[in-house]
């Protein structure tokens, strides 16, 4: 649709030389008969659910622990998984046990805002590198990690939603992703289109939009998305509702210095097209590649996708691709 600017080769700066473009440390794969930890710092959890995607994560050979407080129910809100600081403690407990190699998140919702600041992040940080996988609320876990952990997260189905359960592309991706990341170095989909053109590389950051927009200002949020490329996604959003927050974002300059766009699903935000028109409107403005629907997010057959890795975009070939595996 548009034409943007190819920052590869015409750029003359070097992304990893960006705050937002230094390469984090990648934790290691998993491994069959490895210990890992399913937490729920967001919202509640359907036990069935639970169950079901917990019997897949055994089926990958993986020894599966569950926090202690996963299927807690606020006393007084409904819409969070237990008390902010039990929430906490699961998740600090599980990364901090040497024996837990990835921290798999329940499910999204509401609420990992809320325990931020009750996770001891020295304590996590000592602990050294380990997966942590989710998406969608998890998205301010994703930043927080990155700006106080300096680590590669995923950004991925969560075990306890049919987007994991029920889904065996979706959770055969992540699988591969958090098993053997080299065969998952390029991500394409069906249907993905450049909304401007153009070829861009940089550190690949973001996630929800909702969660990027209400984290402006939070100083355990990555600052900006300078000389990075970016992913948004949302769900059950308008599309004025859409407009308002990349506006939100591109006013107080968190988009400035962006390399490019990568745009996931929009599920329940409206007709498609007045979706696609409001975000090509409100993001072609920077002149960076913008490419649409890569399929990661809230959608049937979603990507696993890591956060903080370096990588090209080619919006006309409607590729992302890892320049290494984000995976030691």
């Amino acid at each position: 649709m548009g034409r943007g600017t190819d920052h590869d080769a015409g750029s003359g700066v070097d992304e990893d030389l960006t705050a937002a473009g230094r390469p984090r440390e990648r934790p290691r794969r998993l491994r069959p008969g490895q210990r890992v930890a399913v937490v729920a710092p967001a919202g509640p959890v359907e036990p069935e659910l639970l169950e079901r995607g917990v019997a897949i994560l055994r089926s990958w050979g993986l020894e599966v622990v569950l926090g202690e407080h996963v299927l807690d129910r606020h006393p007084g809100l409904d819409y969070l998984a237990g008390r902010d600081q039990d929430r906490a403690a699961d998740l600090e407990r599980a990364w901090c046990d040497p024996e837990v190699a990835a921290v798999f998140c329940a499910r999204g919702g509401y609420g990992s805002q809320r325990v931020l600041d009750l996770l001891d992040w020295a304590a996590m940080r000592q602990a050294g590198p380990k997966l942590l996988v989710g998406s969608s609320d998890i998205t301010a876990l994703h930043g927080a990690f990155a700006t106080r952990l300096d680590l590669v997260t995923v950004f991925g189905p969560m075990v306890a939603t049919r987007a994991f359960a029920a889904d065996e592309a979706a959770a055969d991706h992540l699988r591969r992703s958090l098993f053997t990341p080299h065969e998952t170095t390029v991500l394409r989909r069906d249907g993905a289109m450049a909304l401007v053109s153009g070829r861009a590389s940089g550190l690949v950051v973001g996630g929800n939009l909702s969660l990027l927009a209400s984290g402006v200002g939070d100083p355990l949020a990555p600052p900006s998305a300078s000389g990075a490329l970016v992913l948004l996604e949302d769900v059950g959003e308008d599309p004025y509702r859409l407009d308002r927050m990349v506006t939100q974002l591109d006013r107080a300059g968190w988009f400035d210095g962006v390399r490019g766009i990568v745009l996931g699903s929009w599920v329940d935000c409206g007709p498609v097209e007045e979706v696609r028109s409001v975000l090509a409107e409100r993001l072609s403005a920077h002149g960076v590649p913008v490419l649409w629907e890569l399929g990661f997010g809230h959608c049937v057959g979603q990507l696993t996708v890591p956060l903080g890795v370096r990588a090209v975009l080619d919006a006309d070939a409607a590729t992302l691709t890892l320049r290494e595996p984000a995976l030691r």
